[in-house]
């Protein structure tokens, strides 16, 4: 298990309102929020920018067993999976604000900070434009074209 909040008693709940009065102290608006299984999502709009973080979650099934291999009853089952959630937002709050402090006192600038969560037209996010392209470039040793429209 992570370590950053292993042990926190904040609830997901609290620290997903944390993280949206944080983002709205630094000028955020627009926020969204939405849950599925194995994932949560927030978003927000700033500085001209639709942002979005996927924050992976544990399924309730990963939690079973102990980390020595013990069956847990359904409360114990319950417990730690609900634990590991509390973890992951406060690491998600923690990541938030690390990022719009490094934009505040001038380290960065903003969509240096944001530019992997940034949202394009088509609703992807940069990494999720150009993971790929990273992924051939380093494969095949060479850049993707600056205009693929106009190739061949």
């Amino acid at each position: 298990m992570p370590k950053y909040a292993s042990n926190t008693s904040v609830s997901s709940e609290l620290s997903r309102l944390e993280i949206e009065k944080t983002l709205i102290r630094y000028g955020a608006e627009g926020f969204a929020y939405a849950s599925a299984q194995g994932q949560a999502m927030i978003g927000f709009t700033m500085s001209g920018r639709q942002i979005k973080f996927l924050l992976p979650l544990p399924r309730l099934d990963e939690f079973r067993h102990t980390p020595t291999g013990r069956d847990r009853t359904e409360n114990s089952q319950y417990g730690a999976w609900e634990q590991a959630c509390r973890q992951r937002w406060r690491a998600l709050n923690l990541v938030i604000k690390a990022k719009l402090e490094a934009v505040e006192c001038g380290i960065s600038v903003f969509e240096n900070e944001f530019m992997a969560n940034i949202v394009l037209p088509d609703g992807h996010t940069v990494s999720d434009f150009m993971l790929p392209q990273i992924e051939q470039a380093y494969l095949t040793g060479t850049m993707p074209p600056i205009l693929p429209m106009l190739e061949g």
